[in-house]
């Protein structure tokens, strides 16, 4: 390089992509203009680690849930990861943190140093401290008497077991060169190579694609139930939380409480509360749906008995989906019905479009709208001292009827980057679950062998046949096989040979350069969307992403 026509110099960094080079010539021009010397910028440039910015909470052993920070371990980056830790924490799970030696200048008061990171783990409520290197051991002192300290990763793994941890929340943060990934894995619940990564990132995105397309004052209720459409609905709950949504809405009673039980705070509505514990809904304040006149009568009488008085509940309609609901006819039952007592009040009144995504049905949504207008001016009439939200529009009536936006709308499907408009008007959402594997084996086999089951797949050529641990217990349903559909490996496509097994399945590999075991294998994500695979089933994308076996081991991450 050249600096304003002096002489050349040179400097190297370690690192070839792209980003990174963009990066450092960023920085080299930086510490020019400082000006720092030449020779203490090559030192430097020389000295640089690639920094990942992964931040994964994954399921621990023994009931103990794992924050994973893939970031530089440097003070400045200790503060977002413990905020990003507390958020997680619940009355039942203490937070305890396994750090190694900060990343620092040689200059750094190194008492100073350790001494400020104790007092932000304290702040941030951490309980127990395990502290990893030869700096942290060396400055001990400026920590808690309940923590522990070890020169190495290798002694940490050495003399720690899984039974040294228990229903603990614990952020895991080490710099690069300690390898703290081998921790990771130590504590992992389960080490199954089939893994269903769900961007946050991706979430939050995609939440505020459609909250661009609402009005500031509407509201939005996001969809989680069926455990967040197979993603799991503690992190995607504590994420919407975080980004201001205003109601949660889950299918059933249990998985509400599981969502209070993992700290989540805010309104939660039941769509199908069919629940004989009435007192367990009213503990856990959630606002139930209410669809029938003997649902109805059966909740007052329980408010009754436990006294609670102004309890919310949420009046659903049926515009048209002819599924549950009232009609227009039992309205002024149900008002008098609401109005003779005081136990529960109307949160809402909604309903639901059946046929938003398909333009030849316009006609009859619309004569939805019109009848849920209907309603809605005559319970709002019955109680005009009362703020009663109205919703009907769902992810694609959000896209296509936005003047039907009314109080709140419901965000469901569209939450996790499935489109379901293929217009364009969508093409701003990101996929959030991506399904993938790895190859365990490599096989080459000449022409007109046959793999699998029942001699179901016969090759056509010479090919490389890889086994991929993932099969229908996982959740792929035994249609796929027989090269219906195709996974990618290394950037590209690889049918299915053959049959779909219990827990494995083959695909043929030919086409893909320098494979090996241990390759990467996505079966839906980026590069192939949940919509191709549901085409093939004949399906919807709801039912691919909810059928996603439990086994698989869901890991939750944010740049």
């Amino acid at each position: 390089y050249i600096y304003i026509g002096g002489q050349s110099a040179v400097l190297e960094i370690p690192f070839e992509g792209e980003h990174e080079l963009e990066n450092a010539i960023h920085c080299l021009a930086v510490m020019l203009l400082l000006g720092i010397n030449q020779e203490t910028i090559r030192q430097r440039m020389a000295s640089l680690t690639l920094v990942g910015t992964r931040l994964e909470v994954i399921e621990g052993v023994n009931g103990c849930l794992l924050v994973h920070d893939n970031y530089t371990s440097d003070f400045n980056s200790l503060a977002p990861a413990l905020d990003f830790m507390k958020r997680r924490i619940t009355p039942d799970c203490k937070a305890m943190v396994i750090v190694s030696d900060l990343m620092h200048d040689a200059d750094t008061d190194l008492e100073d140093l350790y001494r400020r990171m104790a007092e932000l783990l304290a702040i941030a409520g951490v309980s127990r401290v395990i502290g990893i290197g030869p700096e942290l051991m060396a400055h001990k002192g400026c920590f808690g008497p309940e923590s522990e300290f070890f020169a190495s990763t290798e002694e940490f793994l050495h003399k720690k077991s899984t039974s040294d941890f228990r229903g603990e929340l614990i952020l895991i943060k080490g710099a690069p060169e300690f390898g703290f990934g081998r921790i990771c894995e130590l504590l992992e619940a389960r080490q199954h190579e089939t893994v269903l990564e769900i961007n946050l990132d991706a979430v939050v995105s995609n939440f505020n694609a459609f909250r661009s397309r609402i009005k500031p004052t509407t509201a939005i209720a996001c969809m989680i139930k069926a455990s967040g459409y197979g993603a799991g609905s503690h992190e995607l709950a504590r994420t919407l939380q975080a980004q201001g949504a205003s109601y949660l809405a889950v299918a059933v009673h249990d998985e509400g409480a599981d969502l209070r039980r993992a700290g989540i705070t805010m309104p939660i509505l039941v769509l199908n509360p069919t629940v004989e514990n009435f007192h367990a809904l009213f503990a856990d304040r959630l606002e139930p749906e209410i669809y029938s006149f003997d649902f109805l009568r059966a909740l007052i009488r329980e408010a009754g008995r436990y006294g609670i008085t102004d309890y919310p509940v949420h009046i659903k309609i049926d515009s048209g989906m002819h599924r549950l609901g009232f009609l227009k006819e039992d309205l002024p039952e149900l008002i008098e019905l609401l109005r003779s007592q005081d136990r529960v009040v109307p949160r809402s009144i909604f309903s639901h479009l059946c046929a938003a995504d398909d333009p030849m049905e316009d006609d009859y949504t619309q004569q939805q709208f019109d009848y849920f207008d209907e309603c809605c001016r005559m319970l709002l009439s019955a109680f005009p001292e009362r703020k009663i939200l109205r919703h009907i529009l769902n992810s694609t009536g959000i896209t296509r009827f936005p003047d039907h936006q009314l109080d709140m709308v419901r965000l469901g499907i569209g939450l996790y980057g499935v489109k379901t408009m293929h217009d364009g008007s969508q093409d701003d959402l990101r996929p959030v679950s991506s399904l993938n594997t790895v190859i365990i084996s490599l096989k080459n086999w000449p022409e007109g062998t046959t793999i699998g089951y029942n001699r179901r797949g016969t090759l056509k050529r010479q090919s490389v046949i890889a086994t991929i641990p993932v099969g229908y217990a996982d959740g792929i349903n035994r249609h796929l096989g027989y090269g219906n559909t195709s996974v990618m490996v290394n950037g590209i496509k690889c049918p299915t040979v053959g049959s779909i097994c219990m827990d494995a399945c083959m695909i043929d590999v030919t086409d893909v350069a320098d494979v090996k075991v241990g390759d990467r294998v996505e079966i839906f994500g980026e590069n192939i969307p949940v919509d191709d695979l549901a085409e093939v089933l004949g399906t919807i994308p709801y039912e691919v992403l909810t059928s996603v076996s439990q086994r698989v081991k869901r890991v939750y991450y944010r740049e």
